[in-house]
């Protein structure tokens, strides 16, 4: 089609042969060959020039456009595989929308600003989207078994502890530490924290071992909710420590033991995007976070 183009362009085979450095006689061979394609003739004599007929100057600009678009995307290629420029897409649970992600994505842009990010909570599925590509990296919460997915590089960002939330009126609100069993009798505030039932089932197997199973009055759809109607004093709730970087003022947050519970959180990495360097200093700065 850039033969095409440049015999529009130029007006003649001759001329056309000459700028692109072929035989005329290579020129109109292939000028027949994308006349036999388009099923159409593509251009018509006027005189001792030709000119394009309607289906010749619709390809000879679409070979323009075309010439434009590869050579912008090869100038992109080269500037993803020097981490320079492209697309990072980043998915992420409720709670890590909290304290995890804000702080990364902000340090990576200070790094990275000609790396766009296409930042999204994905709360059902985010590790079989990576695997369907249609995301680079997610966040995710883990069970006891760490799945495997085709095209996936699972990294391990660290543990996540559940810390308890008491209004500041309660009589535990005085200790350092409370033991879970202590809180037998309570009243309690679940937070939906994420749709995976992997934190549903660690919470249930942590009152298990204490020896209860909670009352549940309430259930709310975030941590900083869930600290509201606790504040009110309508319970007492777990709240991953992620979730925890905005503090309500009539709430306390303690540590608790035997035992503590805590989430495993993951990053889940394409691993055709995985060695590039956008890829791997937004997976080292969430590590970096993370661990802080």
């Amino acid at each position: 089609m850039h033969v095409l183009r440049a015999v529009v362009t130029s007006g003649s085979v001759s001329a056309a042969a000459t700028n692109l450095g072929y035989t005329p006689s290579a020129i109109s061979q292939q000028l027949s060959t994308l006349e036999k394609e388009a099923g159409t003739p593509l251009l018509e004599k006027v005189g001792r020039g030709l000119r394009p007929t309607p289906a010749g100057t619709l390809l000879a600009e679409r070979a323009g456009r075309i010439a434009e678009l590869l050579s912008s995307t090869e100038a992109e290629l080269a500037d993803i595989r020097a981490g320079r420029t492209g697309l990072l897409r980043v998915r992420f649970f409720h709670t890590a929308s909290v304290g995890l992600i804000p702080p990364a994505v902000a340090k990576f842009r200070a790094e990275h600003p000609e790396v766009q990010l296409d930042l999204r909570t994905q709360e059902v599925g985010p590790l079989d989207e990576v695997a369907r590509g249609e995301a680079d990296l997610a966040i995710i919460v883990m069970g006891r078994a760490v799945p495997e997915r085709r095209g996936v590089r699972i990294v391990h960002l660290g543990d996540d502890p559940y810390r308890l939330v008491l209004p500041k009126s309660h009589p535990m609100a005085a200790q350092d530490c409370v033991d879970l069993v202590q809180l037998a009798r309570e009243s309690w505030i679940n937070s939906a924290v994420t749709s995976d039932d992997v934190c549903s089932m660690l919470l249930r197997d942590a009152y298990a071992s204490a020896g209860f199973t909670p009352k549940v009055v309430l259930e709310t759809d975030g941590s900083y909710s869930a600290q509201g109607f606790v504040a009110a004093g309508l319970g007492v709730a777990l709240v991953p420590r992620l979730g925890l970087d905005v503090v309500h003022p009539g709430v306390v947050v303690r540590p608790v033991r035997n035992p503590e519970p805590a989430r495993r959180l993951y990053v889940a990495v394409r691993e055709t995007v995985a060695d590039r360097p956008a890829t791997q200093s937004m997976l080292n700065t969430l590590l970096e976070i993370a661990q802080a």
